[in-house]
């Protein structure tokens, strides 16, 4: 009973908190509405310089929230695509930040028309546990980028993590500029009820659901970075080793905690074997052992670990055939959140594992007929974050491209789509909407406002009233028809 009222007491402080930096942060915003590219530059060399700092720190941590997070896997999916970010975003700023001109019709001239994009305000950003730097800082450097006051609410599950980013954070920018909230569920509920002027929430479908009926109270713009079951297909031709090789790397990676992780597999019904042959080889070349294995990364936490294996239970006694992938044959029932990935053949539609994205080391293999009847079983099903294609042939990859949807796409690679600077990341449908990365970060954190201008001459005036004359005539003469 004491520890509930201190933990109420804690949220109340942190709610409270909140309330104060979102109120200072508009104040803020209102002194200075549109910094220039000198401000925003040191802006993100500021970042930039934090990272680099403090990057072991932070892959420590990070392994401490997972109890075992392989530190290359921190490294290429957390701090190199953040500094990487930050990079492509200095060189190409200036250039995003040019208002556009655009086309004025003859019945307009002389004038100018232009977009010019003005930070939106204040935003704010809700962070999952899976990456928890790497969606931190991508959304953060797309907003200080735009001009814009940020608050980033880190997730609960990641306390270690949270509480260093924290930290950094307050060392390197004053909080009417940059703030970190940390706090349980109540907090970030209440984080996203507060009328940001843009809000981005990366996390499940169903708590997306209630972000955006949050926002929606105070008509806050949202991007959602949701999940949702992302297929990978195999090709009736593709070499099975490539196929099975770059499947394992995006399925083991963070052991399957990633949002756009191939969520299942379909596999021509005359291949399934050679995939699980070759999936094993190619797994065990990566992973020749687990428990101990700094390289194979541990669930999150026990709620997780309990939700997947639970999973398994649900699909072994509904009938599927189940292949534990252990190379070194260890013992991983105690001690351990570290679970063996393992195929999921003979599926049916009633398993939970065909029902909710797995976030974890388990893979269904679905087998088919046809190229088409593969297109039909993923548009059947909510559109997916990320859909991959294994297959040389360029008809067949043009064919599943134009009949397909996905919040982005792979050919003959898994996860590498997010890591592109100059390529937009988001949803469709269940899996979100919205985008950001790059230049499409930038726009969406700006607002696109429409300015047009005319001097001295005013052509408008040949249209104004009494009608009927025989300038108005011409005038419909010419532009009506």
């Amino acid at each position: 009973m004491g520890a509930t009222v201190v933990q109420l007491t804690e949220s109340k402080k942190q709610i409270q908190h909140t309330h104060r930096v979102f109120e200072d942060q508009k104040k803020a915003f209102r002194n200075n509405p549109m910094p220039s590219l000198t401000e925003r530059k040191e802006n993100l060399k500021r970042l930039k310089r934090a990272l680099l700092a403090h990057q072991d720190r932070l892959v420590e941590a990070i392994d401490r929230d997972f109890s075992c997070r392989s530190k290359d896997e921190s490294l290429i999916a957390e701090v190199m695509p953040s500094i990487q970010g930050i990079n492509y975003t200095l060189k190409n700023l200036g250039d995003w930040m040019k208002p556009s001109k655009r086309h004025v019709s003859v019945l307009f001239q002389p004038s100018s028309n232009k977009v010019y994009y003005q930070p939106k305000g204040v935003v704010g950003v809700i962070v999952p546990w899976n990456y928890p730097l790497y969606l931190a800082v991508g959304p953060l450097v797309a907003s200080l980028a735009a001009g814009n006051r940020t608050m980033i609410k880190m997730s609960e599950f990641t306390p270690h993590t949270s509480a260093l980013f924290k930290e950094i954070i307050e060392s390197m920018f004053p909080e009417d500029l940059v703030s970190v909230i940390t706090g349980e569920a109540d907090v970030a509920a209440d984080f996203s009820q507060r009328p940001f002027d843009h809000l981005l929430f990366t996390g499940s479908t169903s708590v997306g659901k209630l972000v955006m009926r949050a926002a929606a109270e105070n008509l806050t713009p949202v991007t959602l970075e949701l999940g949702g079951k992302s297929p990978a297909i195999v090709s009736p031709d593709v070499p099975m080793e490539d196929a099975a090789q770059r499947i394992a790397f995006g399925k083991a990676f963070n052991a399957g905690q990633t949002c756009v992780a191939p969520d299942y597999v379909l596999c021509p019904a005359d291949r399934v074997q050679a995939f699980v042959d070759e999936f094993r080889a190619r797994f065990a070349e990566m992973y020749p052992s687990l428990r101990d294995n700094d390289d194979y990364t541990a669930i999150i936490n026990e709620r997780q670990y309990n939700r997947l294996q639970g999973y398994l239970e649900d699909a072994r006694a509904k009938g599927a055939e189940l292949v534990e992938i252990n190379p070194a044959n260890e013992n991983m029932k105690d001690g351990t959140r570290k679970i063996p990935l393992t195929l999921v053949l003979k599926t049916t539609p009633d398993m939970k594992v065909m029902q909710d994205e797995i976030f974890g080391p388990i893979l269904p293999v679905i087998s088919y007929g046809s190229l088409d009847e593969a297109i039909h079983y993923i548009n059947d099903r909510p559109r997916p974050l990320a859909l991959y294609f294994f297959g040389y042939d360029k008809s067949h990859q043009q064919h599943v491209v134009d009949n397909t949807h996905s919040g982005g796409m792979c050919i003959n690679d898994a996860l590498m789509h997010v890591a592109q600077d100059d390529l937009p990341f988001g949803g469709i449908g269940d899996s979100g909407m919205g985008h950001y990365h790059g230049k499409e970060g930038f726009l969406t954190f700006s607002h696109h406002r429409a300015i047009f201008t005319k001097q001295k001459f005013n052509s408008g005036k040949y249209v104004y009233a009494p009608h009927g004359t025989a300038a108005h005539r011409l005038v419909y003469k010419l532009f009506i028809r």
